[in-house]
């Protein structure tokens, strides 16, 4: 149900404001009403007709400004012009409550005239004519109808252009990621094939001529495979190198990756950060630490709520990942946790993991702030596929399903 009330908001966000938004203003005639009830006016039967009239004119006025397709056309305009004459016919024959229809006319006339050069001199000639009228009828009593009148004109055209100023940039940001996420995604596709165009084609080259020298010339055969086997170990290598940019991923966003983890499984995510800037190789390790708590924490800890506080000190950074699930059966980490503990302690750190002090679990994970100088691969963080397969020298230990964690 939440998530139902959230995509509802996010599409009224989206749609912006409407000729709706305008109609309660309307209330302001009910004192013109109320004169009319009252008979204290002269031709009553007029001025009934004139407020149905003005209703209608007004709405369908509103309405139509807030299509872009129909706001500056034609009959529009013709409309509003129809609206302006009657609200003066209206505030000259009758006057006292029947002036408060000119704010009203305000509204419509910025709703129309919005991001227009010809708003400023439409507004100051609508607010003398105005001024003229109710000072005629009301005297100087009615000069917060004049002033009434020009903020709602002001006011309404200035709020509605600046809603559609943010529309349209909003529509060039993003027109502007996709722009760039084409870019690079371009970049990528053309550094892999200038990386393996060549390389894949001496690999054929060459493993069709180890084919052809296997019957007759093991030894010439076996030369090509070793060749085979170098270019393959070079073109690893610079692939690894090019792909740097994309499987590295900072702290920040493994923290989104784990909210939104949490999140989909139903646990309620709660995260804090604080503290100075980390080196990048102490980010990493943070970053497996999160991944590995928060990916056991959606698979097995049956838990409602996640909590991910990261603080410290200058000289040391800790990490507590708290949930409130069932805990461990046996009250031991599983492998992922101790292949972790492992790459905590060679940066000079700890990490602890058993039951939190008020059930749940939680791992705890401390490091200095400028860690030692670690192997290479200890803490690069994959991405998906791009992660070597178990049992090779720097592959992340694989946690079993049946293990628990966070």
């Amino acid at each position: 149900m939440t998530n139902f009330w959230q995509r509802r908001t996010a599409r009224l966000q989206d749609r912006g404001p409407s000729g709706l938004s305008l109609m309660p203003w309307l209330l302001m005639g009910l004192g013109a009403v109320s004169n009319l009830l009252q008979g204290k006016i002269a031709n009553p039967w007029a001025g009934a007709l004139g407020i149905l009239a003005f209703n209608t004119l007004y709405i369908t006025v509103v309405t139509r400004a807030f299509v872009e397709s129909r706001r500056d056309t034609r009959l529009t305009w013709g409309l509003l012009g129809t609206l302006t004459a009657l609200t003066f016919t209206l505030a000259i024959a009758y006057g006292e409550e029947w002036l408060l229809f000119f704010p009203l006319l305000g509204l419509a006339v910025g709703a129309v005239a919005r991001g227009g050069r010809r708003l400023p001199v439409i507004a100051f000639t609508l607010v003398a004519a105005v001024a003229v009228v109710t000072f005629w009828k009301d005297g100087w009593d009615s000069f917060g109808i004049v002033y009434g009148t020009f903020i709602s004109t002001m006011v309404t055209a200035a709020i509605l252009a600046l809603h559609s100023t943010v529309r349209q940039l909003e529509a060039t940001r993003g027109e502007l990621a996709r722009t760039a996420v084409e870019k690079e995604r371009l970049r990528f596709s053309r550094d892999l094939h200038d990386l393996l165009g060549h390389t894949l084609s001496v690999i054929v080259v060459k493993s069709e001529a180890a084919r052809r020298l296997a019957p007759r010339d093991l030894d010439a055969a076996l030369g090509q495979i070793t060749d085979i086997e170098s270019v393959g170990r070079q073109a690893l290598t610079e692939i690894r190198e090019a792909v740097t940019g994309y499987r590295e991923g900072s702290l920040a966003t493994e923290l989104d990756r784990a909210r939104d983890a949490l999140s989909s499984a139903g646990i309620e995510p709660v995260v804090r950060q604080s503290g100075p800037p980390l080196q990048p190789q102490t980010e990493a390790l943070l970053s497996w630490v999160i991944r590995e708590s928060a990916t056991n924490a959606v698979r097995h800890s049956g838990a409602t709520r996640c909590e991910i506080d990261l603080g410290g000190t200058p000289e040391r950074v800790r990490l507590t990942i708290t949930d409130n699930g069932r805990g461990t059966a046996e009250g031991t980490p599983g492998s992922g946790l101790k292949g972790l503990r492992e790459r905590v302690a060679t940066a000079g750190g700890t990490l602890e993991s058993g039951p939190g002090p008020r059930g749940g679990f939680r791992v705890t994970a401390e490091l200095p702030v400028e860690t030692a100088e670690l192997p290479a691969g200890t803490a690069e963080l994959p991405r998906g596929k791009a992660e070597p397969p178990p049992g090779t020298p720097d592959a992340p230990p694989t946690a079993p399903a049946s293990d628990r964690s966070c």
